[in-house]
């Protein structure tokens, strides 16, 4: 499996995976869905976040004992899986996402995984939808791979419904090295919004260099 960290050789990334703690079938076989569809041309092939990743994601929310959540861009719904299989039976995740199709992948297997029922789905603009939502501390963990450019806007709506201590982790924070020089849209947008996060004294900041980075945010 290619590497999904821009840090790691192929040798290397499949050293880290061989010592985190393997996918089960569902797993496997979504991660497999998904990198076929991606061979068809029909979806991006860096969207779906690296499996050590998902490892981390669902021990996380496990050990923070999280029994509300939110996500923001689902895709085939392999993080969600992860964050809900981490919840307890009556957690409750909410997730946001553009496109019915790929997250109609996702609904199969978190039927699958005995998990749909802590899962509810919303389909639409994740900014609006967001926007939406009662201003009040409802959150204990929050997941956020969407638009990039949006990232400052979800970050800046996530905090009054954050739980004091609340986590937020958010993908793709390295642009495979694009931060350090940035030339496109997405990379001036996340360059920014990580120099804004080390001084927002509201947060407290950890940027972490697994796959193709992963910020967490702990709600001070």
């Amino acid at each position: 499996m290619t590497p999904r960290s821009f840090l790691l050789s192929q040798e290397m990334s499949d050293y880290v995976r061989a010592c985190s703690e393997p996918p089960d079938q569902v797993v496997a076989d979504l991660i497999a869905e998904t990198a076929e569809m991606a061979e068809r041309g029909e979806v991006p092939p860096t969207f779906q976040i690296a499996p050590e990743q998902g490892a981390l994601m669902q021990a996380l929310t496990a050990a923070l004992g999280v029994r509300t959540a939110i996500e923001i861009g689902t895709f085939t719904g392999f993080s969600a899986l992860c964050i809900a299989r981490g919840m307890p039976a009556d957690g409750s995740l909410l997730c946001l996402d553009i496109n019915p199709e790929t997250t109609a992948i996702a609904r199969g297997y978190w039927e699958r995984a005995g998990v749909s029922s802590r899962i509810e789905l919303r389909i639409g603009d994740a900014h609006e939808t967001l926007r939406a939502l009662p201003s009040a501390e409802t959150f204990d963990l929050a997941f956020v791979d969407a638009d990039k450019t949006g990232y400052p806007l979800y970050v800046e709506e996530l905090h009054p419904r954050m739980k004091p201590n609340g986590v937020v982790l958010i993908d793709n924070t390295l642009r495979r090295g694009g931060v350090l020089n940035p030339q496109t849209d997405d990379d001036r947008a996340t360059a920014a919004l990580n120099t804004a996060l080390v001084s927002d004294q509201r947060w407290e900041t950890v940027l972490l260099p697994l796959a193709d980075g992963l910020t967490m945010l702990r709600k001070r």
